[in-house]
């Protein structure tokens, strides 16, 4: 198989604090790779550094074969952050189109895949609103719409269900499938909410900066001896926070 995203023996610290320590990863083209911890375990600093908005202070991080940072390679990078990075006083349809236009895209395209991502997340008939006015779960519905807007070969994505209602978070979860199955997109994804980590095909369990263990989800069940991932999780020397 083809790997889009390899981290070896990467570490990254804050003045006296150590956030991540020795973190060694292989994601393959195609695979939806979660990684799941509590908060504060280290996960939004290890997806900043795939997309290269930090860089490690030992360690090799590459996508596509590039060694991150690399300023070329956002155009091959969808990200949708934890905290929503929105303009407030323009509306939903000009974020879009804003972050339409720093990809290389033709008008016509761009057009179209303002329409894909707003009608993927259900925002089609909200895009005249200023975001301002957008509750707290249509801010993160649009932010994932932000991520998808180019296409991208891989998308990283930091808690994207949270404040969303259980019906779009499954057709979210629809999409993301889909992504994988028929376009062989590689997706991460961080999340607390186990269900969800039981849809990637493979994961990562994080804690104090440190991958406790990783595996698929079936993988992680029986080398554990244990029905649900949340038990998994527990004996790996984790606790959902």
């Amino acid at each position: 198989m083809e790997t889009t995203v390899k981290l070896q023996q990467v570490s990254k610290s804050f003045g006296k604090k150590t956030v991540l320590s020795e973190v060694n990863l292989s994601i393959e083209k195609g695979q939806i790779y979660g990684m799941i911890g509590p908060s504060g375990a280290g996960k939004t600093t290890l997806v900043k550094m795939i997309v290269g908005m930090d860089t490690p202070n030992e360690g090799l991080i590459e996508v596509l074969n590039t060694r991150m940072p690399n300023l070329s390679m956002l155009q091959q990078i969808g990200y949708m952050a934890q905290s929503d990075a929105l303009y407030n006083e323009l509306t939903g349809g000009e974020n879009l189109r804003f972050f339409a236009s720093m990809f290389k895209m033709g008008k016509e395209e761009q057009k179209q895949r303002i329409s894909y991502a707003a009608g993927l997340v259900n925002l089609t008939n909200e895009l005249g609103k200023k975001v301002s006015a957008y509750s707290g779960g249509m801010k993160r519905r649009l932010s994932l719409a932000i991520a998808l807007i180019h296409d991208p070969s891989v998308l990283i994505l930091d808690e994207p269900t949270v404040g969303i209602d259980p019906e779009l978070r499954q057709s979210i979860w629809n999409e993301l499938m889909r992504l994988k199955n028929t376009e062989h997109k590689t997706i991460i994804v961080t999340t607390h909410v186990m269900d969800e980590a039981d849809k990637c095909d493979m994961l990562a369990m994080v804690r104090e900066g440190r991958i406790l263990t990783s595996g698929s989800p079936e993988q992680l069940k029986r080398q554990y001896q244990v029905e649900s991932l949340e038990d998994v999780f527990l004996q790996a020397g984790g606790q959902q926070s």
